[in-house]
């Protein structure tokens, strides 16, 4: 019987058509079973993301996991000094700390397992770019783990994951905090921000890369194996519908990864959904002595596609207001610098508000959900405080700051509070994430109430002991006899960027930061 496609799914088609490319390619396919010893995954922990494994117990009482990753349990079952070439399409299961979830997640992809020269380093990239020109117009952003570990290694351990993450999210103004506090020499502070602002084509930005790491040895090393990749890739045949760029928010997990690493983005996806590079510590780790590369494709990734989902044009640049005053105040310095037209948010009964002449369009949406939309991609552009940024961890790029919205994040409670050792410190509050973790650091048990409002109310009726909330001037808190106990940081109205957003509409964006940064 002849296989009708209209019934299949989009990713199932995808998925077809990504087999019968590696089958071409000669590689062979590999199927895992459904779960693994839990033990194995607790072993090798942290080569695994930061969601929590999902586990169970066995009929006979042992103790097993639903695989969490497609590479861990392939590096398991492949014999010490064996060499393969394998392709999978499988289910992987993870339970996500941010938001409380159960995910099941359609991977497919490759491993090459032996030896890894060079030429098969090509082969892999090629066939990644090969594999985004069958879903859509993508991009692959190649980096180095030792590039990362480089600039990693100027920093005090225990700030190396706060480094990581402003890395990540392109924050030029708190990496260089942490540079700062962390004293790293100031020459190497310029060659570290003069990289964080390099993003674009990959062979017009990596020469830049090479000359701003002169003289930093082991950052010089990593980016040389880069153009070595380079080199070869722009001699070989590519899809004209991928472009190579080379940003260093690539950072995938330096744990994992030990050499090149890549990320695919598909325009109008939210997020990358290819994610690759060498992985020979993670055989080292488990005493084997092969090297190894591959890449994963995120395939349930594809139902987010937003051309998909809405009637709304996508070549539009979109942008998540606040409702209020902040949302007001950023909309004038629009209005300022020439981005768009006088009076366009007078009429208060619409949500949407679009400006043709100027290709942009404005969300006014609550400021606490603001992330969320950029995130997700219904936004290109949000303007949020630095507040929510910290609560909700949110996955985005973090591009600039302004002085609008300036506040602390703080402990308040009466004056003369003390805290009492015998019992948990009872803290009211909508920052649960923040608060968690700064007493967390601390050592101090808590026990959190959730409030959204008159928060102050807490302490004085003795519903807590402590509130922690965002402070401005302090009058509302002196009116009702209490004070800030402890600063915990800083906040401010920051724009922030969706991730994919950031490859496809990148000129789009940069013009817009320049022109307001000029009037903030």
């Amino acid at each position: 019987m002849e296989l009708k496609e209209n019934i299949l799914r989009k990713e199932e088609k995808i998925a077809l058509r990504l087999r019968e490319l590696f089958e071409e390619k000669g590689y062979g396919f590999f199927r895992l079973a459904s779960f693994e010893e839990y033990h194995f995954y607790l072993e090798q922990k942290n080569f695994l993301s930061g969601d929590d494994v999902i586990k169970f117990t066995g009929n006979d009482g042992r103790l097993l996991a639903l695989n969490p990753d497609v590479t861990l349990s392939i590096v398991k079952n492949t014999p010490s000094g064996a060499a393969r070439k394998v392709y999978y399409n499988e289910n992987v299961y993870r339970h996500s700390r941010k938001d409380d979830e159960y995910r099941q997640i359609n991977q497919v992809g490759i491993e090459v397992i032996g030896k890894v020269a060079r030429k098969t380093e090509i082969e892999v990239i090629l066939l990644a770019l090969e594999s985004l020109a069958e879903i859509g117009q993508g991009k692959l952003e190649l980096s180095h783990s030792g590039l990362i570990a480089a600039i990693l290694d100027l920093f005090s351990d225990h700030r190396r994951g706060a480094v990581f993450n402003r890395i990540k999210n392109k924050n030029f103004p708190e990496l260089a905090q942490l540079a700062d506090a962390d004293g790293v020499p100031e020459d190497r502070r310029e060659q570290l921000m003069a990289l964080m602002k390099l993003s674009g084509d990959l062979f017009t930005e990596l020469p830049k890369a090479v000359a701003a790491a002169k003289g930093w040895p082991q950052a010089s090393s990593a980016l040389q194996e880069l153009v070595a990749v380079a080199d070869a890739l722009e001699e070989a045949s590519r899809p004209a519908t991928v472009q190579l760029l080379f940003d260093l928010s690539t950072v995938n997990d330096t744990n994992y990864y030990s050499g090149l690493i890549f990320q695919g983005f598909i325009e109008n996806i939210p997020q990358a959904l290819l994610f690759g590079g060498r992985y020979d510590g993670l055989f080292a780790a488990l005493g084997k002595t092969q090297q190894a590369i591959g890449f994963g494709i995120h395939l349930d990734m594809l139902d987010q596609n937003r051309a998909d989902q809405v009637g709304m044009q996508t070549t539009m640049l979109n942008v998540a207001l606040p409702k209020g005053r902040m949302g007001q105040s950023v909309y004038e310095m629009f209005r300022d610098a020439g981005l768009v037209t006088a009076n366009l948010l007078d009429d208060s009964r619409k949500l949407v508000f679009e400006d043709c002449e100027n290709n942009i369009r404005f969300f006014l949406v609550k400021p606490s959900d603001v992330a969320s939309y950029v995130e997700h991609g219904a936004a290109d552009i949000g303007i949020v405080g630095r507040d929510i940024l910290l609560e909700t961890e949110a996955d985005v790029i973090d591009l600039l700051r302004f002085g609008l919205g300036i506040c602390r994040i703080a402990v308040a409670g009466p004056k003369d509070f003390v805290i009492d050792p015998t019992r948990p410190l009872k803290v009211a509050t909508k920052y649960t994430n923040i608060t968690r973790k700064y007493f967390g650091e601390r050592s101090q048990p808590i026990e959190t109430i959730y409030l959204n409002g008159s928060i102050e109310l807490a302490p004085i009726v003795g519903l807590s002991d402590v509130i922690v909330d965002i402070v401005e001037t302090g009058t509302t808190l002196k009116e009702n006899d209490l004070a800030v106990l402890e600063e915990i940081d800083e906040s401010s109205a920051h724009l922030i960027v969706n991730r994919s957003s950031w490859r496809f509409k990148k000129d789009a964006i940069i013009d817009i930061v320049k022109k307001v940064s000029d009037e903030a």
